[in-house]
């Protein structure tokens, strides 16, 4: 113990750290502020801006949301059909299906 006996015990000082801290910023009060200011704002003016600017989706743009959520649906009730030991034993039929190309390598090289 007597060799580590003159090491310090102080967090370490950089040239940077002069011990002057900036003040955060509450981001908080900042976005509740523009959110109010935005709402005292809103009118029927802007209320028909929105309105004006707000296009139409057409027949594909439609059809692929559809299918979108349709697929989601179909996912989400998938997953929650299965148990985690059904999900378990078709990841160990799908690993037992393939080939040794993917096998992890032996990475022991004395045996």
């Amino acid at each position: 113990m007597s060799e580590y006996a003159s090491v310090l015990k102080t967090p370490l000082r950089l040239k940077k750290d002069s011990g002057i801290k900036k003040k955060k910023k509450n981001k908080k009060k900042v976005v509740l502020e523009d959110l109010a200011k935005v709402e005292k704002t809103t009118g029927a003016e802007n209320t028909t801006e929105a309105k004006a600017e707000m296009v139409p989706l057409t027949k594909a743009e439609r059809a692929f949301k559809m299918m979108k959520e349709k697929k989601q649906v179909e996912r989400i009730m998938d997953k929650a059909s299965k148990t985690h030991k059904q999900r378990v034993e078709d990841f160990n039929r799908h690993l037992d299906s393939l080939t040794e190309h993917y096998d992890i390598p032996k990475v022991s090289w004395t045996k």
